[in-house]
């Protein structure tokens, strides 16, 4: 088999079994198992592959044809320009989620003590702190399993923060005021679960998916505690399912955030809101 053969063993095989996304999911395994890019295969196509790397293809597209997400089987997804390692224990970072990390990062200021709640696999809390000027950063999650998967990925990006395994705000210290708290909440409503894609629902956490009867349950809980850790002027921000931007809205102007705004996504959806507590 060589370097072309294999690209069209892929994405055939993966077509002939339903998959959309054949050439992609293709493009991305065979650059995980044998470093190929497309200029690679078109001035080496013709090389031979060795048998233990035939075999490594052939095991990944059996992974997914059953479904398994192309990013559990390489153990990283691209997210904000940073590799980050995810599993069965965290959500698969989505690009959707970058238009909550921008949108913090047109803040542009200095100094500024970010919380992320429900921090999963800290693509969020890392890509500020990343791409910001002095900040700094608590992620928080309830499982302790997501907090070792992004505490790896602190070490593993070189990017200093504190991760505490907490139910919502149960272990966080009040005596700490930030700046900013960011969180995409688990907000499918349960009835939803089950009609979602096998990928999501079979191989991802429910625990972070699963947002309860009508998906505003923890958005509530949020709200409802945050002020306590906000500073005066503190910004709280969430991530949104598409159709969720005015009930989320109504709930922080409820409790007394000003200067509430829904941002949309490059797909024109309804994706970010954030509000000011005064």
């Amino acid at each position: 088999m060589t370097k072309s053969d294999a690209a069209r063993y892929c994405i055939e095989t993966l077509r002939d079994g339903g998959f959309d996304e054949a050439e992609s999911d293709s493009r991305l395994l065979l650059e995980y198992i044998l470093g190929i890019t497309r200029s690679d295969l078109i001035l080496n196509g013709n090389v031979e592959l060795d048998g233990e790397s035939v075999d490594r293809i052939k095991d990944a597209i059996a992974k997914r044809l059953m479904h398994i997400p192309v990013q559990h089987i390489t153990g990283y997804q691209n997210f904000m320009g940073l590799e980050f390692a995810v599993n069965k224990n965290v959500l698969i970072p989505r690009q959707d989620t970058e238009t909550l990390v921008e949108e913090i990062l047109r803040l542009g200021f200095s100094g500024i003590d970010v919380l992320d709640m429900c921090t999963g696999s800290g693509c969020i809390l890392l890509s500020i702190l990343k791409y910001s000027h002095g900040f700094t950063g608590v992620g928080a999650d309830i499982s302790g399993e997501a907090l070792e998967v992004a505490k790896g990925n602190s070490k593993r990006l070189s990017i200093d923060a504190e991760f505490i395994q907490s139910n919502l705000f149960e272990n966080i210290s009040n005596d700490r005021k930030f700046d900013i708290i960011v969180s995409n909440p688990p907000y499918i409503r349960s009835d939803v679960i089950p009609t979602l894609m096998e990928e999501v629902r079979c191989h991802e956490p429910v625990i972070a998916l699963d947002g309860e009867k009508d998906g505003l349950h923890f958005y509530r809980k949020i709200i409802d505690s945050a002020p306590d850790y906000l500073k005066k002027g503190g910004r709280l921000y969430f991530e949104i399912g598409y159709d969720q931007g005015q009930e989320v809205s109504s709930l922080m102007k409820q409790i007394g955030f000003e200067d509430v705004n829904i941002v949309k996504d490059l797909a024109g959806l309804d994706r970010v809101v954030y509000g000011e507590w005064a």
